[in-house]
């Protein structure tokens, strides 16, 4: 088993003094309200599971589509937080997806989940492909670039 020493010294030595960078539509934490407060919590997600270890023990930015309905208020000027909260590793940078221009329908719902999932993961599933969706997919993937 890996330490996380020596995965950040795996990482420094093959990217250097590169910054890592994970870009995914689901966050590793979502901030919501409950009750009077706001909580942070890590969502059912096997990526976030997987690689916010990495994260960690590496640091750098995770670029992510804020869903919580808390994400906003615990952000900067720039749409980041420091994760996890009360020891933070990473930058978590939000990327905000409009459900009224149907960006997260036809980014995550449609092109993600119905063309490229299927086919990534050699599903018994045929993919669908639908022209709307992928011009939502090109508008987010430009917003996550940037």
């Amino acid at each position: 088993m890996m330490s996380r020493a020596t995965l950040k010294d795996l990482v420094k030595t093959k990217l250097g003094g590169a910054l890592f960078v994970v870009a995914s539509n689901r966050e590793p934490y979502i901030h919501i309200h409950k009750e009077d407060k706001i909580d942070c919590i890590r969502p059912a997600s096997g990526m976030a599971f997987a690689l916010d270890p990495v994260m960690q023990a590496c640091g750098g930015v995770w670029v992510a589509h804020g869903g919580g309905d808390a994400d906003k208020e615990v952000v900067d000027d720039k749409n980041r937080v420091q994760v996890p909260s009360g020891n933070p590793k990473y930058t978590l940078r939000r990327v905000w997806l409009s459900k009224e221009e149907e960006e997260e329908d036809g980014y995550y719902y449609g092109l993600s989940n119905e063309t490229f999932w299927p086919l990534c993961h050699i599903a018994y599933v045929r993919p669908t492909f639908d022209e709307l969706d992928w011009i939502q997919y090109k508008k987010v993937n430009q917003r996550f670039a940037e």
